[in-house]
């Protein structure tokens, strides 16, 4: 019962302080490791920003596959910067949060599957080179963006093919990524 309420205290202060102290709570939090998860998960719905962050943060740093889905819901959060540390968190939670990544490839919500186009090639893993190739023609830029650097880190000739139909029709970011994929490969 002492430590949940520690672990609660710690992230209660995450709202209070500065951004040195939410550092050093983060790893507070992160030292804590697996039984602050469950509270972590929890804070993720929290109404401030900064519990949310450093929730991401702190669940990213503790690696524990229970927390791969939650934060893929968090990456519809309205704050950008908690998407970016929820984005962050996850592209450290490894072979746990491919699939489930994946996944979201085809989830309805602009910022989710933006958000895991913009992680998954981290993974280096073909089987995302398909949902990827995909999202090229995606009506969000953030979205076609990040499935065209994602491809562009995995490579392969199924991907030159895409960036060379890209780097034609493409627009903005996407478009510019494919250009120079195919400069410099």
């Amino acid at each position: 019962m002492q430590r949940r309420e520690n672990i609660e205290r710690l992230i209660e202060q995450l709202r209070e302080g500065d951004e040195h102290m939410r550092v050093q709570i983060v790893e507070l939090l992160s030292e804590i490791g697996e039984p602050a998860v469950e509270q972590l998960i929890e804070a993720l719905d929290d109404s401030d920003k900064s519990v949310r962050r450093g929730a991401a943060a702190a669940l990213g740093n503790i690696g524990d596959p229970r927390a791969v889905k939650p934060l893929i819901r968090a990456m519809a959060d309205e704050n950008k910067w908690v998407r970016r540390d929820v984005s962050t968190a996850l592209s450290k939670m490894g072979e746990e949060a491919f699939e489930p990544l994946l996944e979201s490839l085809s989830n309805e919500d602009w910022r989710i599957r933006g958000a895991a186009a913009w992680i998954i090639g981290n993974f280096q893993d073909e089987r995302a080179v398909e949902p990827l190739i995909k999202l090229l023609e995606d009506d969000s830029g953030f979205v076609r963006s990040g499935a065209a650097r994602s491809l562009e880190q995995i490579g392969g000739e199924r991907v030159r093919a895409a960036m060379e139909k890209l780097a034609e029709t493409g627009t903005g970011f996407a478009r510019k990524v494919a250009v120079n994929y195919l400069e410099t490969h």
